[in-house]
């Protein structure tokens, strides 16, 4: 009689333990809506030695409109070595679940881990055949625990190759009975073995995780409505210019320079009054899709408004800037716009500004001035022609 209650005893105590780091979990996700801290919470989580204690944890989201199953994020050390200096230093510094999800904000800037960047390079085919490991979990909706006797019949996914694991459990994560991710998890340092307690914790935080990552797309999925232009789909005027705060801000903490293009298309008004303004629509989304497609991956293209466009280059010296905008003012001339033969130089053109961070000032304001400055400079010289003022 007396071990039985020492065993409800245990067990009790164990469903409480389990019950407090799932809520201080579930209280740390309603805290932020944004997907990249609550994808952060939900590892850390996972791989906390004061939450679910596993050694790594990555996880996938299912984009259906693509039809894959795409890398976002993973946490975990790679080698014994690594693993030890981070569990010294938490040790060390006494640190808590709030402590190391408080810690997202200065690891956002630090220069990115390995795993980390493995795993968000991958993009796997939702289809079962040659998703694999992943695509099951996605169509089954159930989690899978790989032993390392089962483990072998998947030594060929790509997953199971890159975490080298003898043990593996992996869970769906589900909004509306609709499955919207995956968890993985592991042992890889520790090789402990996972228990049935651990994956029915895991699963517990899978259910939470699934609505709550739910909720941060569905936000920033509204966020980005309100700073985008509904006709182009480039950025709005409005965050033009918070962007372009962030950006000068970033070239002053880093001493590293910025250049600002703007451009407006030439005689825009004759083809607006002769076509009317849906052919005046369709150029302006034309001549967007291609300042995007000529733009690097860092630079941010806006609809300053109307015919006039702005695009930020982070990290761009002024006569690479003037270099940048020649070359786009050339592929939209060369470009075969409809019925451009009705302006008045036969083609569709465009008239370009630049200017530059430091050497044109220090504000947003400042930057903006000079190059709309350059803009009217290159407009009175006879259009279709960039001036670096």
């Amino acid at each position: 009689m007396e071990d039985l209650i020492i065993k409800m005893k245990n067990e009790l105590e164990r469903a409480r333990s389990e019950l407090a780091i799932l809520y201080e979990i579930s209280n740390a996700m309603r805290t932020t809506l944004k997907l990249d801290e609550v994808l952060y919470i939900i590892l850390t989580g996972v791989t906390a030695h004061t939450g679910l204690g596993f050694n790594r944890a990555l996880l996938f989201l299912v984009n259906e409109k693509a039809g894959i199953i795409e890398g976002k994020m993973a946490i975990g050390p790679e080698s014994v070595d690594e693993a030890n200096s981070i569990w010294k230093q938490i040790e060390q510094e006494k640190m808590d679940l709030d402590d190391l999800i408080s810690a997202y904000k200065f690891l956002r800037d630090a220069p990115e881990r390995r795993f980390n960047q493995q795993v968000k390079s991958l993009k796997i085919p939702l289809g079962e055949k040659n998703g694999g490991l992943l695509a099951l979990s996605v169509l089954d909706g159930m989690p899978l625990h790989l032993t390392k006797e089962t483990i072998t019949n998947y030594r060929d996914d790509q997953i199971v190759q890159l975490l080298k694991s003898e043990e593996l459990v992996v869970v769906p994560l589900k909004a509306k009975d609709r499955v919207n991710g995956i968890i993985l998890a592991d042992n890889f340092i520790t090789k402990k073995p996972i228990t049935k307690d651990d994956i029915r914790m895991l699963i517990m935080l899978a259910n939470q995780a699934g609505l709550a990552i739910e909720n941060s797309q569905l936000y920033e999925k509204t966020v980005l409505m309100s700073h985008t232009d509904p006709l182009t789909g480039l950025w709005n005027h409005g965050y033009f210019y918070y962007l372009l705060q962030e950006e000068i801000e970033k070239a002053k903490a880093t001493k590293k320079p910025l250049s600002l293009i703007m451009l407006d298309i030439d005689y825009f008004k004759v083809y607006n009054d002769t076509l009317g303004h849906q052919a005046g629509d369709n150029i302006l989304k034309e001549l967007a899709l291609i300042l995007k497609n000529h733009s690097r991956k860092m630079d941010f293209v806006c609809r300053y408004g109307g015919e006039e466009f702005a695009i930020i280059l982070p990290e761009t010296e002024r006569n690479e800037a003037f270099l940048i905008a020649e070359r786009l003012r050339q592929d939209i001339e060369k470009h075969p716009f409809i019925h451009e033969e009705i302006l008045p130089d036969k083609k569709l053109t465009v008239s370009v500004g630049v200017a530059s961070f430091p050497e044109n000032g220090n504000l947003p304001s400042d930057i903006v001035a000079s190059s709309d400055k350059a803009l009217y400079q290159a407009k009175s010289k006879g259009k279709n022609s960039v001036i670096l003022i």
